[in-house]
């Protein structure tokens, strides 16, 4: 029988959308505030897919964050779905953290249509907005000043916070003016649970961000993870996997299992060693590799991965 006592109890809080533009490091800002890693992460732009749901706990609140794909301009069925996916996230929450790359060295010109885009980004939006600035530690101090004040003649932030989400100076602010906007409330979930994604999700993305890792060029952007078996044995204290890692092309899956099947192998180690960790117990995961010709295109398939 499910405890609903959690529902009961009055504190602050609220739903909190992270967005921004690819590779800003909102998947980062959101595993360093949660204390682990729920949101999958690496280098290259684009890794996060789908919306991740995680809760941060506290005796006196309680935060269910979004991590959300990158906001871009998007012409692929595949990127288009993950635009969509992050705009959805604007609706119904209580506040917004809207994170760029103030690292990022743009031409004047470009930087002033990245700017634009954030404003028609989020335009009619009802929640609050918070700007992170995040980076800042590869940031010269003397530019900072100015580019604040740029921002905050865009548009109406609620505030505009600079920080490092990956060393984690200046995170602490991030709550504490969220806990100035949300509302009191029910906690939406257990204070044991920080997140909703299930296991076998978890575990495909684990697969997924190793491909990003370790593979170069198209593949990650070509290659999505199934998880085929999922199967625990109490007994044995072991779960065994089969995940299939679904590419686009034949010349594709030669690079992905590499000479003498090497790279998979090396795919497939790091895997499974951060699935071990997140679920307390040996894994034996085994990695297949088959092409599904154009899948990024593929409306049908893309349903089945959850777009």
């Amino acid at each position: 029988m499910i405890d609903m006592n959690f529902l009961q109890e009055n504190i602050r809080s609220g739903m909190v959308a992270i967005v921004g533009p690819p590779n800003a490091g909102k998947s980062t800002l959101m595993n360093y505030l949660l204390g682990q890693k729920i949101s999958i992460v690496s280098q290259k732009p684009q890794t996060t897919r789908n919306r991740i749901l995680g809760v941060l706990n506290d005796s006196e609140y309680q935060i269910v964050m979004l991590d959300t794909p990158g906001l871009h301009k998007a012409r692929q069925p595949l990127n288009r779905e993950m635009v969509r996916i992050a705009m959805d996230s604007l609706k119904d929450v209580d506040a917004i953290l809207y994170l760029i790359d103030v690292s990022l060295p743009l031409p004047p010109k470009i930087e002033k249509e990245k700017q634009q885009e954030l404003v028609e980004q989020m335009e009619g939006v009802a929640a609050p907005v918070i700007l992170i600035l995040n980076k800042v530690d590869l940031l010269e101090k003397e530019k900072l000043l100015p580019m604040i004040k740029r921002y905050a003649e865009l548009y109406p932030f609620h505030a505009m916070l600079p920080l490092s989400a990956l060393t984690g100076d200046g995170t602490g602010k991030v709550v504490e003016e969220l806990l100035q906007i949300l509302p009191v409330g029910p906690r939406y979930f257990p204070e044991d649970v920080p997140t909703d994604a299930s296991e076998r999700f978890l575990v495909a993305e684990i697969v997924r961000e190793k491909l990003f890792i370790l593979t170069g060029q198209e593949i990650p952007y070509s290659s999505a993870v199934t998880i085929e078996s999922f199967k625990e044995d109490d007994k044995k204290q072991m779960t065994t996997i089969h995940a299939t890692i679904v590419l686009e092309r034949n010349s594709q899956k030669g690079i992905v299992i590499g000479k003498g099947g090497k790279k998979l192998k090396s795919i497939g180690t790091a895997a499974r060693k951060d699935i071990e960790k997140m679920l307390g117990q040996k894994v034996l995961l085994r990695l297949w590799v088959k092409v599904r010709k154009n899948w990024t295109k593929d409306q049908r398939f893309l349903k089945e991965l959850g777009f």
